[in-house]
């Protein structure tokens, strides 16, 4: 049934406006909602969505909610809940049928008829629950596949304005795509309008009333905002992830960060010696353990690369072979505690955990995967924070990405990013200038080669990090995206009418 959530208390609109690298935003932003406040008047704004922990999705809301109702509007978040089980391993295949997999096992990718009455079963349910609270001028905006139905419906049944975000999708077509398309289509048409992030992501059936909006990062939410050397040193402390021998102000986190043991085992993450973070060349992946996330090639790119060194016919001069020596790999994904209904996640976890234990000892020390408690997203954020920052090069190594808000993260950091060409990851990394693009995710030898050209051109990559802040502080801080909300919104005929 859906659910109301409660918001925390985020940073407000008034602390922004009182850091001069914020004013200027947060006056263009009021000067947008100047003159169409009225049409908002005696109306509330939904966001439904399917889950409100882990997830992009669940991690922008609170922060564009709280701009929004400092501006003025009434706005709530709703999640749908359902207890079957199978909708979830449904939804989960229409995301990958999205990317372009998602085959049975005849080979044809295909929603079975049993499969619709579970989507729209529990869409009903959702429905009948949601229809109570709301209004007459109420405006939905839904978020994604799983509660599309839900929405489709309840736009039909009381004539509101109705909004579909979609925040996934891919460049390439065939028999998923085309399938799991047609079979959203059958509810599209309850909704007045889609908001996409790339125009590649639009189908043909929302191509005439679309718009795109980037999602954003809160530059002073716990996983962006600034941290002094103190700080940075005791989050890591804190989290078990290293152990000084000097005295820590905080107290240890009540979930410390795990790493994966030679034996399989995920066990106290500065065990069996710390990696050094903040002392050594550290390449870092951060992401949800996902196929399409390119782990084992950058994996075995990182093992290319130390091998290369190694060999004593390369010529490296002695600063770039002491780099090379030093550096270390961080994989970094959520506890396998959190994923156990994910059978996907677990199941790529297990593969990268038994191609770790086969590597050799020397290379197991300098790869550490860490599992991030997600008991406590507080200290799961501040967490990301530290490693983000420890990091000399960030990559996002994804075969199918929609927009990666680790890449924004590490961009408003200033750190140079190594990623794809994948859609989500070329709107954010203009190749040569904020980073690099890969042509060939699943190519370790073309990884190894860009990771290497990074890693020897220090002032380079002083470069790319600097253009990487300033493009996320032009085009992907909160402040742009609630403003493109808010035109998406007052233009639309229902809202303005």
């Amino acid at each position: 049934m859906i659910r109301k959530v409660p918001l925390e208390p985020k940073t407000s609109l008034s602390v922004y406006e009182a850091i001069p690298e914020y004013q200027s935003a947060v006056s263009d932003l009021k000067a947008e909602f100047s003159g169409k406040a009225h049409l908002f008047r005696d109306r509330t704004i939904w966001m439904v969505n399917s889950t409100d922990q882990g997830g992009g999705v669940a991690e922008m809301l609170p922060g564009v909610i709280t701009i929004l109702r400092d501006l003025g509007f009434s706005v709530e978040w709703a999640v749908i809940h359902t207890k079957e089980e199978a909708f979830f391993h449904l939804t989960k295949k229409i995301h990958n049928m999205i990317h372009g997999g998602g085959s049975d096992s005849s080979g044809a990718s295909l929603i079975s008829e049993e499969e619709k009455r579970i989507y729209e079963n529990v869409n009903r349910e959702n429905a009948d629950s949601f229809r109570s609270l709301l209004k007459k001028k109420d405006i939905l905006i839904v978020h994604d596949p799983q509660p599309m139905g839900m929405g489709s419906l309840l736009s039909r049944e009381l004539s509101l304005p109705s909004f579909w975000r979609s925040h996934i999708g891919t460049d390439i077509e065939n028999e998923s795509t085309l399938n799991v398309w047609k079979f959203l289509e059958a509810y599209s048409d309850g909704y007045e309008h889609g908001v996409f992030t790339a125009p590649e992501y639009i189908p043909s059936f929302f191509a005439k009333r679309a718009s795109l909006i980037h999602p954003a990062i809160d530059p002073l939410s716990r996983k962006n905002r600034p941290l002094s050397p103190h700080r940075l040193s005791g989050i890591l402390n804190n989290s078990s992830i290293e152990r000084s021998e000097h005295p820590v102000l905080t107290p240890d986190f009540s979930f410390p960060a795990k790493r994966l043991q030679p034996d399989g085992s995920f066990q106290n993450a500065y065990l069996p010696e710390s990696t050094g973070l903040m002392f050594r060349p550290i390449i870092t992946q951060i992401s949800r353990w996902d196929r399409l996330k390119g782990f084992q090639p950058l994996v075995e790119a990182f093992v290319i690369l130390k091998k290369k060194v190694q060999d004593t016919k390369q010529k490296f001069n002695v600063l770039e072979k002491r780099r090379l020596q030093l550096m270390r790999l961080v994989i970094a994904g959520p506890d396998p505690s959190s994923i156990q209904d994910d059978p996907e996640g677990k199941e790529v976890l297990s593969e990268l955990i038994h191609f770790y234990c086969a590597l050799e000892p020397s290379l197991q020390k300098d790869i550490s995967f860490f599992a991030l408690p997600m008991d406590s997203l507080e200290q799961n954020a501040l967490i990301v924070n530290s490693l983000q920052r420890c990091s000399t090069i960030v990559v996002q190594n994804s075969f199918q990405e929609g927009f990666g808000l680790t890449i924004t993260e590490a961009m408003w950091k200033e750190k140079p990013i190594l990623s794809t060409h994948a859609v989500g990851p070329r709107q954010q990394i203009r190749d040569h200038q904020d980073g690099r693009l890969v042509h060939h995710p699943d190519d370790p030898q073309e990884i190894a080669q860009v990771l290497e050209e990074m890693l020897k051109d220090s002032h380079q990559r002083t470069l790319y990090g600097e253009s990487s802040h300033h493009r996320v502080y032009q085009d992907f801080l909160v402040f742009r995206q609630v403003m493109k909300w808010i035109r998406v919104l007052s233009e639309s005929p229902q809202v303005a009418g």
